[in-house]
């Protein structure tokens, strides 16, 4: 009798399976989380015109003031003549002797010796000593008062955002490299000032 009914729902269960499995089905049936299955999510390059007519105003850009992982805090102030008087407050956060004075030479030379010269003493292939096509010599960074009693801060200032006819290197360099530029302008400026100091080293 056991085995009959055994043999009965075995039976009975093929049947079952043979008919579920004749046609090819379309519907998924019953969706569990269907948050998941259907995703809401935006594809980064698509418009985002829907997102505007939302209220939400995306520009795919970072939010004001974010710092990439393992990069230096943003320079603080804005390019204007606020700005330019109060880069005097700040200081290098960078110290000197940590700095690889050897790459920053190397970054120096490829943007800044172009005009100022590979001796910082305004001389830079540019210039040419007046035949190139600048109407006035740039600075001279170890010599000049100017450039010597220029405060770091400033001189950040100056190489993020330009000054006269210098132009901004702020988005060919990051702060680090602005900062180790920096660095290498002032021990130059020391060596210069005092040269038994320089034979030392």
């Amino acid at each position: 009798m056991m085995k009959k009914a055994l043999i009965l729902t075995s039976m009975i269960g093929l049947i079952v399976a043979a008919t579920g499995c004749n046609e090819v089905r379309r519907d998924p049936g019953k969706i569990y989380v269907p948050d998941m299955y259907y995703s809401r999510a935006l594809e980064t390059y698509s418009s985002t015109e829907a997102l505007t007519q939302a209220g939400i105003h995306y520009n795919a850009r970072p939010v004001e003031g974010t710092v990439a992982r393992g990069a230096m805090a943003a320079y603080p102030f804005k390019n204007d003549s606020v700005g330019y008087a109060r880069s005097a407050e700040v200081k290098n956060p960078l110290n000197a002797s940590a700095v690889d004075m050897k790459e920053t030479e190397r970054i120096y030379l490829i943007n800044c010796g172009i005009c100022h010269g590979a001796k910082l003493d305004g001389n830079g292939p540019l210039w040419k000593g007046g035949d190139g096509p600048y109407p006035a010599a740039p600075r001279n960074l170890v010599t000049d008062p100017i450039a010597t009693n220029m405060a770091e801060g400033t001189m950040f200032h100056s190489i993020k955002y330009g000054k006269n006819l210098m132009g901004g290197y702020g988005s060919q360099l990051s702060t680090k490299q602005c900062w180790e530029i920096v660095a290498y302008i002032k021990a130059k400026q020391a060596e210069a000032a005092n040269p038994a100091m320089a034979a030392v080293n």
